[in-house]
């Protein structure tokens, strides 16, 4: 596997895009993958708004963290699950478990990669060195050194 290259200043500007979106009311558009992640934040205990691609499984919302349990709103979890997640015209509180089993997470990228076999795999490419169709040997040791989070919705709003 050769080193990720992503350039994470790059992927703070596209968050502030997304971000924009669901503010001029594009939110049923883009949140049919992308979500808003609300956490409060472990130092300041400042509310922290994080866009994320995410997978409905379920009734739950899974989300990846590249970063693994290094990324900020994951770090955050862990010191508060309790959030508030945007999905498109949704708006719930829910509890955050976080998952870092590199079986789980092998499960969850082969969802992925069988619902967006382009992006997911130009993404397995790109920011993972593996090929486009990993084996499952490959996904798992990707998995121990990634997390992802499962968004386990308590009580829906209206909007």
């Amino acid at each position: 596997m050769r080193p990720a290259i992503i350039d994470w200043s790059k992927m703070k500007n596209i968050q502030k895009i997304h971000r924009v979106f669901y503010a001029i009311g594009l939110g049923p558009l883009i949140g049919r993958i992308i979500l808003l992640l609300e956490t409060t934040g472990r130092r300041p205990g400042m509310k922290r708004v994080t866009p994320l691609q995410y997978e409905m499984i379920g009734d739950d919302y899974y989300v990846g963290a590249a970063r693994g349990t290094k990324a900020d709103w994951v770090r955050n979890i862990q010191s508060n699950p309790q959030v508030e997640v945007r999905a498109g015209s949704k708006h719930f509180q829910g509890i955050a478990e976080v998952v870092t089993d590199p079986v789980k997470f092998a499960d969850f990228l082969e969802v992925r990669l069988e619902r967006h076999p382009r992006m997911i795999g130009l993404i397995m490419e790109k920011a993972h060195g593996l090929p486009r169709h990993p084996s499952r040997e490959q996904l798992e040791e990707l998995a121990k050194t990634e997390a992802f989070v499962i968004l386990h919705p308590t009580k829906f709003s209206e909007n």
